[in-house]
């Protein structure tokens, strides 16, 4: 079932197949509107439609839905599909569009964080990442809670903030409100304080989530939150959903498994107004108190964007050129506190972009290759490909290297744009920046492969398989690093890996046991020390001319647990690392020391670049540009 987008509400699309529902619809939803003391609906979520025997659960589910007459409508609290691939998405509409009852729908962090489309085939086939409707007195909202392409905790879009404020303000009075996303109301959600405060300056009377897989109450600072189950069978024989009753002033959940009879009640709530207005408890919120304790770096300037920020940018005579995820790739000018240009493309743009000379290159998701005249945002060139890209691009040779999600990888002349050869044999889609070096292009892919293709000719002079089926263990969000002949990746399996660079056989693999590597890696300037960050909250250096892993430094604990998937950058003596909470790092390049720490905002941080000595620029994910000033 597709919804049609109406201003920012959903409106649910019946298809041909459901006209014969119209009639019997219309009187129940007349009956409603006359006396509504009770209606029911289902829940469903974690569907994971890619995963083993998941598109069986939910046909039955489906099945099982439809023979209830007293349910009015479903809501899919998200992870719809488990890699978020096109084919996924696809499969997982066909079953869904056989409901004959409104479908409200949202995307969790399997549909987001793999997205080969840059998160734009879900939004194409559903309508949408978000949506409002109300029914029996109650403004049911939903948002997309992310992470967007990159791993981390969940993250509310800041454009879905910006809706969500807008969708907000239409509410009269203080009619009734149950808010639904992916992520429970916790610090698993980044953002989570952020719409706790904007739900409780209204009558926000329940919170409805998945992700966990597990029917689960909760209490998110005084409003009732009840997580439903996954659709999955896991060790059952069929999978499973909730049923939810709403009967004067009191919502219920009964689990449902489809063609047996209903459960029992497991889940009760009060829907009341809490008049959170006059709260007097407090709550923790983030702690920027880090910042009083490095006093040698303090925010200048500051640019918050109207949506999320979705990867790096770059630095052109004074000016921030950065992407974002509604398309647009934004010229500001800190010294007039300005947007001086804008171009905008047909889609989300998740990667960064690069530059040479006055040429900016920057894909976009709407599977073209643009190249833009850094100094008015004119457009010089554009290629289309077939797919989206994700990818960020590199330059060297007076060309462009990049891979996209059909396949393919690319190199582009960037004075013309016109292709000059393609290697079309990657397994799954490039996601990363790939590693020029020694005249060949290194770059990962979600096959679990791992390339090294000539610059001149396009072919591949290895592939380095890294032996599991799991493609989410692939080293795709990884840009590897390279020094003395050797290849070094860091992935999702927490290992890290040497390979000779000349024809990538594996020269050792490491998992330490508690220091736990992840796609976040760098290197030293003399090629000696390779930096990887730990999910554990260390930055480590490891001994890049051994012959064995083999760890130099280890840096206190300073993230926490954390999975931001960005470079590691070395600049006179410091060495540089950022994490998904905001918090940008300056260690000792010789004794891993911190030097200094600042906490920009409560989200990942993408990109760390350096105006001069003593001026920094970051950009983050939701939306923010700040310049810091660092006087040592």
């Amino acid at each position: 079932m597709r919804p049609v987008i109406c201003g920012s509400q959903y409106v649910p699309y019946l298809s041909p197949m459901k006209k014969i529902f119209i009639a019997v619809l219309l009187v129940v939803f007349v009956n409603t509107l006359l006396a509504q003391s009770r209606f029911q609906f289902a829940h469903i979520s974690d569907l994971h439609i890619g995963s083993n025997n998941a598109d069986e659960d939910l046909r039955r589910t489906v099945h099982d839905i439809n023979a209830n007459a007293e349910l009015r409508f479903v809501i899919a609290s998200g992870d719809i599909t488990e890699f978020g691939a096109d084919a996924e998405i696809k499969l997982a509409q066909q079953i869904l569009d056989s409901l004959n009852k409104p479908l409200y729908i949202i995307p969790g962090n399997h549909d987001d964080n793999w997205s080969e489309s840059g998160t734009n085939t879900f939004n194409r086939v559903f309508g949408n990442e978000v949506f409002a409707f109300e029914y029996g007195g109650i403004h049911f909202l939903g948002a997309n809670c992310g992470p967007n392409m990159k791993m981390s905790p969940g993250q509310i879009p800041y454009g879905n903030i910006v809706w969500l404020d807008s969708v907000l303000a239409t509410i009269p009075g203080r009619e009734p409100v149950i808010f639904i996303d992916h992520y429970p109301l916790d610090a698993s959600l980044n953002n989570w304080y952020e719409v706790a405060d904007r739900l409780k300056k209204h009558n926000i009377q329940l919170y409805i989530c998945g992700h966990g897989h597990q029917n689960r109450q909760y209490d998110f600072e005084g409003i009732p939150g009840i997580m439903g189950r996954s659709n999955l069978r896991a060790k059952d024989s069929t999978g499973g959903y909730n049923i939810v009753t709403v009967d004067n002033g009191k919502v219920t959940y009964q689990e449902k498994n489809p063609g047996a009879i209903l459960k029992a009640p497991w889940a009760t709530a009060i829907l009341q107004d809490h008049h959170f207005e006059k709260e007097t408890r407090s709550y923790d919120r983030p702690s920027y108190a880090v910042n009083g304790q490095y006093p040698q770096v303090k925010e200048s300037w500051r640019f918050q964007d109207s949506s999320d920020i979705g990867n790096g940018f770059v630095l052109y005579k004074g000016r921030i050129i950065t992407p974002d995820s509604r398309g647009r790739i934004l010229a500001l000018d800190p010294a007039a506190n300005k947007v001086v240009w804008r171009f905008v493309t047909n889609g989300k743009i998740y990667a960064a972009p690069v530059i040479e000379g006055y040429r900016l290159i920057i894909p976009s998701t709407d599977g073209t290759i643009y190249c833009l005249n850094a100094e008015n945002g004119k457009l010089l060139w554009a290629t289309p490909t077939d797919k989206a890209i994700v990818a960020t691009p590199v330059i060297n040779e007076d060309k462009v290297f990049l891979g996209s999600s059909e396949g393919k990888f690319r190199a582009l002349d960037i004075n013309t744009g016109k292709i000059i050869w393609e290697y079309d044999s990657v397994k799954n889609f490039v996601k990363a920046q790939p590693l020029y070096y020694n005249s060949r292009l290194i770059f990962g892919s979600w096959g679990n492969e791992l390339y090294a293709v000539s610059s001149k000719t396009g072919k591949a002079v290895w592939v380095y398989n890294n032996g599991y089926s799991n493609r989410m263990f692939s080293p795709a969000s990884c840009t590897p690093v390279a020094a003395n002949g050797k290849i070094f990746i860091v992935a999702p399996d927490r290992f890290m890996r040497a390979l000779d660079a000349g024809n990538g056989t594996l020269l050792w693999k490491h998992k330490w046991e508690e220091d736990w590597v992840r796609e976040s890696m760098g290197i030293s300037n003399d090629g000696a020390v390779v930096y990887a960050k730990t999910m554990q909250g260390h930055l480590i250096g490891v001994d890049a001319k051994a012959d064995s892993a083999h760890i130099v430094w280890k840096t206190e604990n300073v993230f926490g647990y954390e999975l931001n998937p960005s470079k590691i950058i070395e600049r006179k003596g410091r060495v540089y690392a950022f994490s998904d909470k905001g918090v940008i790092t300056a260690f000792d390049r010789k004794t891993g020391k911190t030097v200094w720490m600042h906490k920009v905002a409560n989200c990942l941080v993408h990109d760390l670049q350096f105006i001069d000595d003593h001026t920094i620029v970051v950009t983050t994910m939701d939306g923010k540009v700040v310049i810091l000033r660092v006087h040592e």
